[in-house]
């Protein structure tokens, strides 16, 4: 009786190890599933890389709005289906605060400042005005020179900026202002900003940029890179940095950790996403993250700055309601 209790207790034993083998074996088998709140560009540098180093047909890649992703980040913490991601870098800080839901990871490039270990710096956002040439002479207005003047009624119906309930593009028009002239006055100012900007009021960050660029109005706040690419492209468009600073928000890489269903797939792609794709990126986002990066001088914003605060997906919540 002994010795068929210990074979069936060892028989048992086998079975679980096995069970856990198979299940390791799944998880570096299966598709990684990437979610991404990035835009067309960072993203298909993404794709590039995969695709010519081994992983074609090996992930699929989701793309949501910056909201839409941090929503679900802080809703289904590691139940989430993704298996990497790409965001805004406070929702990341939230999210593990709130689900510790982030692998540690090990990069195989050198960061230039103290980063978390749990993620992995992709790209550097920055907000800066931009204007249609040809509109702004024939509306006869002068360049605004600061985010306060955005607030001047010359301006009214002339502006365009991306709603910060649904674009954290947005909120860099906001850290800018609460940064430079409190919370107080910053409320008046986004209220006559708000009232310019009447229906031209965009979802997306990227929004103002298209209007800007089809003339239906002269000026708008925005991504600095993709303003720079249109005035390189040969496009009526100029943009100028605000008085109060080009303030930046990181987005980064990280890895969802699902315990022994973690696919070991997702920390390699990461990697070399860092590795292969960061020279193309610092073509569009012209901010060096890592140790050995390089930029063009004359590309970088000349006062870039970072809010004072510990950004967080709270902290976002609480500038919103300076619109409410």
């Amino acid at each position: 009786m002994k010795k068929r209790k210990l074979v069936v207790l060892l028989g048992s034993l086998l079975f679980l190890l096995l069970l856990g083998g198979c299940s390791k074996s799944n998880a570096a088998n299966e598709k990684v599933t990437i979610y991404t709140n990035a835009d067309e560009e960072p993203v298909e540098v993404i794709k590039n890389v995969l695709d010519k180093n081994g992983y074609k047909g090996k992930y699929t890649l989701q793309s949501f709005g910056t909201s839409e992703l941090g929503g679900k980040l802080l809703a289904e913490g590691k139940n989430i289906e993704a298996d990497l991601v790409t965001m805004s870098t406070f929702y990341l800080n939230s999210a593990q605060k709130k689900e510790k839901m982030f692998k540690k990871l090990d990069l195989s490039v050198d960061s230039l400042t103290k980063i978390p270990d749990y993620t992995a710096p992709f790209t550097v956002q920055e907000g800066t005005i931009f204007y249609n040439t040809d509109v702004l002479n024939e509306l006869k207005l002068p360049v605004p020179t600061s985010l306060k003047d955005l607030a001047d009624t010359k301006y009214k119906d002339a502006i365009s900026i991306s709603d910060i309930k649904q674009s954290s593009t947005a909120w860099l028009l906001f850290q800018g202002l609460v940064d430079s002239y409190g919370e107080a006055e910053a409320k008046t100012i986004l209220k006559g900003i708000y009232k310019n900007a009447g229906d031209h009021l965009e979802s997306s960050g990227s929004g103002p940029l298209k209007k800007v660029r089809l003339g239906e109005v002269a000026i708008g706040f925005g991504l600095r890179h993709q303003a720079v690419k249109d005035k390189q492209d040969g496009l009526p468009i100029d943009f100028v940095e605000p008085s109060e600073g080009t303030y930046t928000l990181t987005e980064s890489l990280a890895v969802v950790d699902k315990g022994e269903k973690t696919n070991p797939e997702a920390e390699k792609m990461l990697n070399l996403i860092l590795e292969k794709g960061r020279k193309d990126l610092l073509k569009i986002y012209p901010s060096a993250l890592y140790e050995g990066e390089t930029v063009n001088s004359e590309q970088v914003a000349k006062d870039q700055k970072v809010f004072p605060d510990e950004l967080t997906a709270e902290l976002l919540e609480k500038h919103q309601k300076l619109v409410d």
